[in-house]
C-alpha cells in the first residue's frame, strides 16, 4: 500500500497507483435495537453524507480492494461481502467532490487529473456485527455514524440510489441465502431472528411459518439456555451451525416470505 501525506496528495498523485475512472462504494448494513442500520461518513471539507468508498490499486483484484476498504473503514475482516451492481450514469458525478475540493483550497490540478473524469462505481454490500465495528475516518471523511435505513439523510452524488439498490438486492438474496450470522449476536432467540428478517423485508411474517422454515433449513442449533429477563415465557436461545450455514451460503436454498 502507498502512503499519502494528505487527501490532496492522494488526489494529485493517486493516478500513478490507482485505476482511473472506477471506484468502489460500500453499503455497510448492521442490525441494532430492532433496526436495520447503515454506516455513513461525512465528506471531509464538504459535509455531505456519503457511503464509505475507495479506489482500486492497478495490481489489485477488485474483490480484494473491497475487503481492504471495509477493513480500513470498520476494522473488520472476514465479513459477508457481496458485489451487487455497477453504477454508470454519465451524470452521476456532476457535483464533483474532487473539483469542489480543489477550488475550495485554491489548487489548480492538471487537466488530466485522474479524479476529474467520468467515474463508474462498483457497489458492494456488507453485513456486519454492529457492536464490533470501530469506524475509522480517513483522508476523505470527517466522521462516521449509523443511520436507521428508514431515516437516511441526503447523500452525495447518487449514493441514495446505490443504497436503495443494495437494499433491494439484499431482500432478493434473503430468499435463497441465510444472513443472520453476520448481523446477530452469537446467541439469539427465534423472535429476534424473525425481527431481523421482518426489518430487512419491511413486512410482517407469520410466526409459526417462519419458525418452521428456519428450522427446516437445518442451519440452527437450539440451545438448552433460555433468554433471561423477559416479561413472558422465556424463549429458547439458538446459534448457527456454522458448517451448515456456510454450506447454505454456497449452495443456497429457495423460499418465499
Amino acid at each position: 500500500m502507498v502512503e499519502f501525506k494528505s487527501a490532496n496528495d492522494l488526489r494529485l498523485r493517486g493516478g500513478k497507483y490507482f485505476m482511473a475512472g472506477i471506484s468502489i462504494d460500500c453499503v455497510i448494513f448492521g442490525f441494532h435495537d430492532g433496526q436495520l442500520k447503515l454506516l455513513l461518513s461525512t465528506v471531509a471539507n464538504v459535509g455531505d453524507w456519503a457511503l464509505p468508498a475507495g479506489f482500486i490499486y492497478k495490481d489489485e483484484h477488485i474483490d480484494d480492494s473491497a475487503k481492504r476498504i471495509l477493513k480500513e473503514r470498520t476494522g473488520l475482516e472476514d465479513i459477508f461481502l457481496q458485489q451487487f451492481y455497477v453504477f454508470g450514469d454519465p451524470n452521476r458525478c456532476d457535483n464533483n467532490i474532487t473539483k469542489n475540493a480543489f477550488e475550495k483550497l485554491q489548487i489548480t490540478p492538471p487537466n488530466n487529473n485522474w479524479l476529474l473524469g467520468r467515474f463508474l462505481t462498483v457497489g458492494y454490500y456488507a453485513l456486519v456485527d454492529f457492536a464490533a465495528v470501530n469506524p475509522s475516518p480517513d483522508y476523505f471523511s470527517d466522521q462516521y455514524a449509523w443511520h436507521d435505513i428508514h431515516q437516511l439523510p441526503n447523500m452525495a452524488m447518487d449514493h441514495g440510489a446505490i443504497v436503495q439498490q443494495a437494499l433491494l438486492t439484499l431482500r432478493i438474496h434473503l430468499r435463497y441465502q441465510p444472513v443472520g450470522y453476520s448481523l446477530l449476536p452469537e446467541k439469539f432467540t427465534m423472535p429476534e431472528l424473525q425481527k431481523l428478517y421482518e426489518t430487512i423485508l419491511d413486512q410482517k411474517l407469520d410466526r409459526r411459518n417462519f419458525q418452521r422454515k428456519m428450522i427446516g433449513y437445518g442451519i440452527l442449533k437450539r440451545l438448552k439456555q433460555r433468554r433471561e429477563g423477559v416479561a413472558h415465557k422465556a424463549p429458547y436461545l439458538y446459534s448457527f451451525d456454522l458448517r451448515k450455514y456456510h454450506k447454505a451460503l454456497k449452495e443456497g436454498f429457495q423460499t418465499s416470505w
